[in-house]
């Protein structure tokens, strides 16, 4: 039998959404503005966020290599979900 296989960049996209699945955008935004300190990361987790914009062009725009960009967002999301879940 053949399997089907999902579009990766639907998949990502599908994947942000259920991130934070009952927020609506400003609370997001929010949440990131008081919880992520550092000036350049919350710029960074917005962009990719709330804008959807790919690591790669993300690493581009804020002059780094897109594995440091991909770490920033990891462990600002990961900050973020234990922030929510406290809540």
């Amino acid at each position: 039998m053949w399997r089907t296989r999902k579009n990766p960049k639907l998949a990502q996209r599908e994947e942000e959404k259920m991130k934070f699945p009952d927020l609506p955008r400003s609370e997001i935004e929010n949440l990131i503005d008081e919880w992520i300190l550092n000036k350049r990361d919350r710029y960074i987790l917005k962009r990719r966020l709330l804008d959807g914009i790919k690591f790669e062009d993300l690493a581009e725009e804020v002059e780094m290599s897109v594995r440091q960009v991909k770490s920033i967002v990891y462990k600002c999301e990961q900050r973020l979900f234990t922030k929510v879940g406290k809540r």
